[in-house]
């Protein structure tokens, strides 16, 4: 796969442990030194405007997306690259997935969840053909991968396209797994 561009969903917080703060700032030197730009729901404020700033600082491009609403309250960031307001969330998230070739998230809130929840359940219909990964820094997401083995256990999720959501604390698994990614086979439905 040939990337260029990473979506990057994460926290409007920083969370109340700094090696949160220090694993962004260690994936924005990632997609720097791999020349992938940012894709990212545009904010400044906690882990989402450390991330854009670090990646600016170290010379490589943001592209914010952002729901219009939020503008207006002002959470925008000033000064990236780029920055498209959207009419809604929902816009956002497609515009997201369309601007990247690949899905990574930090840790975050519900609406962080969110959003790498519904990524992966497009790859499983076909209308998202990016790699989908957790960047499971200090374990944040173990609670989260057990349920998706769960999942799996009880035949909610196949073996193989649980194989197509990764979970680690390696950038250099986490780039091995996108740039080998292939996308999930479409689901056929039997009656």
């Amino acid at each position: 796969m040939d990337m260029k561009a990473v979506a990057v969903y994460c926290g409007a917080s920083a969370g109340n442990d700094v090696i949160y703060q220090q694993a962004t700032k260690q994936l924005a030197k990632w997609l720097v030194d791999h020349q992938l730009e940012l894709v990212y729901g545009g904010g400044g404020v906690g882990l989402m405007g450390l991330l854009a700033s670090t990646v600016l600082e170290l010379g490589g491009k943001v592209h914010g997306i952002m729901p219009r609403e939020l503008v207006e309250r002002g959470a925008s960031k000033a000064n990236l690259t780029s920055l498209e307001v959207v009419e809604n969330m929902s816009i956002r998230k497609r515009k997201m997935i369309e601007a990247s070739d690949g899905c990574i998230v930090l840790p975050g809130g519900p609406g962080t969840l969110e959003e790498i929840s519904e990524a992966y359940s497009w790859t499983r219909i076909g209308d998202n053909n990016n790699p989908c990964v957790l960047f499971n820094v200090a374990g944040y997401y173990d609670s989260l991968e057990k349920f998706f083995d769960e999942m799996t256990k009880k035949e909610f999720l196949t073996d193989t396209d649980r194989e197509k959501l990764l979970f680690s604390d390696s950038l250099d698994e986490i780039y091995n797994f996108m740039e080998n990614y292939q996308p999930p086979k479409i689901r056929a439905y039997q009656k």
